[in-house]
């Protein structure tokens, strides 16, 4: 038997078994792909945004309906706490105008390795290629290239990930093993469809830039890109929850502009002049804004309340696995506050697989460090307070 087993390499999983690791416990990281944090790594390629430096109200309402539930463990390790532990490992970040923060290196490979390598030097083993399959009693149960094993350890963390970019890990099997505390996983941090007229043709891979996105009670001054298939990018993730769940996007074109500014300033332009010239030199307004004008305002009775509420049609997201997260898994209430399974003693859950979702933008690893750090710790608390443990410490 050994003291811990992390089921899943990513941020989560390998948080927790550095906690546990680090106060001795022998700890066995298993995942199952050809090796850990793949998921971590293809954030990198973008430049890995590890948190967001903001107040910690703030910060904390981007977890939306499960921030309750989060509130201790982000509080606990927050942006201040994620930045400290980058350095630890000789990651020096800074801090970007919009507030993100990202390694200096702007790549997720040094941090990872850096990290490996400290698993190593605390005896952390890691086996890949192993996908857990459920439970035999005691055992957790895995299908290997050496065919099934199975593993008894005296606490578990499931880091399984969510239901998103199965290719890179994630793809929500695991699920069918616990039903009974599921939540259905949904797509988030989405792009969504858009049946566009032959005209935005041209637009095709361009970025949206200084406008406000509104649907529901979600803001959002992201960038997004128009794109073939529809609408995706920071921006739209920002929002992509409520739309999602059936609210409607609303673009403001000119958010530094009062409803009245605009007004003024169409009233103002040439008599002679068509709409297009005046939106383009009075109101500054570029190609692809003018072009989404064109597809969702054409006809306004009010141009001027119309580039101040874009209103686009209802918007289908785009497939799950296309999706950079998902919403839903293990729900809150079949877990204690230390994220232990109440139906099975001794068993964490950590990181995606929990039922929350965040925008990008710092928050979704974020929360991963933050809860497999919150697992690793309550397991480290029952391992430290086991009987076994206190045999050991007399004898």
């Amino acid at each position: 038997m050994i003291d811990a087993l992390i089921i899943g390499g990513g941020p989560a999983g390998l948080m927790a078994a550095d906690v546990i690791s680090a106060a001795g416990h022998s700890v066995i990281v298993a995942d199952r792909m050809p090796t850990v944090g793949r998921k971590f790594l293809m954030a990198g390629k973008s430049g890995l945004n590890l948190t967001k430096d903001e107040p910690a109200d703030a910060f904390q309402t981007w977890y939306g309906t499960a921030q309750p539930a989060l509130a201790p463990t982000l509080t606990a390790f927050g942006p201040d706490a994620v930045q400290d532990w980058a350095k630890a490992l000789g990651q020096e970040v800074f801090t970007g105008s919009t507030g993100r923060v990202f390694p200096k290196t702007m790549k997720a490979s040094p941090l990872l390795r850096a990290w490996m390598r400290q698993l190593a030097d605390q005896d952390v083993e890691v086996r890949t290629r192993w996908r857990w399959t459920g439970w035999d009693g005691p055992s957790a149960v895995f299908d290997t290239p050496d065919g099934e094993k199975r593993i008894v350890a005296r606490v578990t963390v499931l880091a399984l990930g969510g239901a998103s970019w199965a290719r890179l890990g994630s793809d929500g099997v695991w699920a069918g093993v616990m039903p009974q505390v599921m939540t259905p996983f949904q797509p988030a941090n989405v792009g969504f469809e858009v049946s566009w007229s032959p005209h935005m043709t041209a637009h095709f891979g361009a970025a949206v830039k200084g406008c406000r996105l509104t649907a529901g009670g979600l803001d959002s001054r992201g960038e997004f890109i128009v794109s073939k298939r529809g609408i995706e990018g920071g921006g739209i993730y920002a929002v992509s929850a409520a739309m999602r769940d059936g609210a409607p996007l609303m673009l403001d074109l000119l958010p530094d502009m009062t409803l009245d500014d605009i007004r003024t300033r169409l009233a103002s332009g040439k008599a002679k002049q068509s709409l297009a010239n005046v939106m383009r030199k009075t109101l500054k307004l570029d190609g692809v804004k003018r072009a989404l004008f064109n597809e969702f305002g054409r006809g306004a009775q009010d141009i001027a309340a119309t580039l101040k509420a874009l209103p686009f049609p209802p918007l289908a997201p785009r497939p799950m696995d296309e999706a950079i997260s998902t919403a839903g898994g293990v729900r809150f209430d079949a877990l204690t506050d230390d994220l232990e399974l109440r139906d099975r003693a001794g068993v964490f859950c950590a990181g995606e697989m929990l039922d929350w979702e965040a925008p990008t933008g710092g928050y979704l690893i974020t929360g991963c460090l933050a809860t497999g750090r919150h697992a690793g710790q309550a397991a480290l608390t029952r391992l430290q307070t086991s009987p076994a443990h206190r045999a050991h410490q007399t004898s």
